[in-house]
């Protein structure tokens, strides 16, 4: 949900797809106002002419930086020197980093130890330290892949995004962090609830439910079929490890 909270995106033009745009962005509205949009690369550049179409219609200021040396990514340079500019001018609560470099992991941690939160998108052959320092990663495709152009493709594309019960079973780093972060927060009477077991997760992990194209923790729960289920006061989830009585 939007909170208001103030958050800076900036685009490592040179590593990610400019058709991912605009999921990142309606991404990015569940959590804050993106009130700096920055773009980096050389845009003398034909292999940009994709990103440049979409500054304008999406309010992106771009930024020039030329490759002076060759085998040296003038790009990455650019954007830390920025960030850091905008950590210690603006009044922000968080940054959304658009990259598949792991260069940038330094600067991920720079800016949690301040207190901020980091979202990462980037596409599937981002390096696992930068995904994992990021609060919260996701992969592009998946924003690319639910883009619907009517209701039909909506549909196919939905049910061909999300992982399947034997699917998400099968990956052991996923259960192992869900049925930990249920232990961590099991109350008295053995039930967890969805909303602990929820931060308990961002607290730990560059989780995101749109990686399995779900749109809700809540939605992973139930098809994984790990967890017993129980709705309390209508609105309340509470879940239980299925191997416990």
């Amino acid at each position: 949900m939007n909170n208001g909270k103030r958050i800076a995106l900036l685009i490592d033009c040179d590593n990610v797809s400019p058709k991912s745009i605009d999921g990142v962005l309606n991404e990015l509205a569940n959590y804050g106002i993106v009130n700096i949009r920055k773009a980096y690369g050389d845009w003398k550049s034909p292999r940009l002419q994709g990103w440049e179409e979409r500054l304008h219609p999406f309010a992106i200021n771009p930024v020039q930086q030329f490759a002076y040396t060759t085998g040296k990514n003038a790009t990455d340079s650019a954007m830390i020197i920025d960030a850091m500019d905008l950590l210690y001018t603006h009044d922000l609560d968080g940054f959304a980093l658009m990259t598949s470099d792991s260069d940038f992991t330094p600067l991920v941690m720079r800016l949690l130890s301040s207190g901020l939160k980091v979202y990462g998108f980037g596409e599937q052959k981002t390096p696992s330290p930068f995904i994992n320092a990021c609060s919260q990663f996701i992969f592009i495709e998946k924003l690319i892949e639910a883009e619907p152009t009517s209701e039909d493709k909506e549909a196919t594309n939905s049910s061909k995004n999300k992982f399947s019960k034997s699917e998400l079973r099968m990956d052991t780093a996923l259960v192992r962090l869900l049925r930990t972060a249920v232990e961590q927060t099991v109350e008295d009477d053995g039930w967890s609830p969805l909303g602990g077991v929820g931060t308990y997760i961002s607290n730990n992990s560059s989780f995101s439910p749109i990686n399995y194209g779900y749109k809700k923790l809540s939605e992973i729960v139930k098809a994984s079929e790990l967890f017993k289920v129980t709705m309390r006061n209508t609105t309340s989830m509470y879940i239980k490890d299925s191997r416990n009585k």
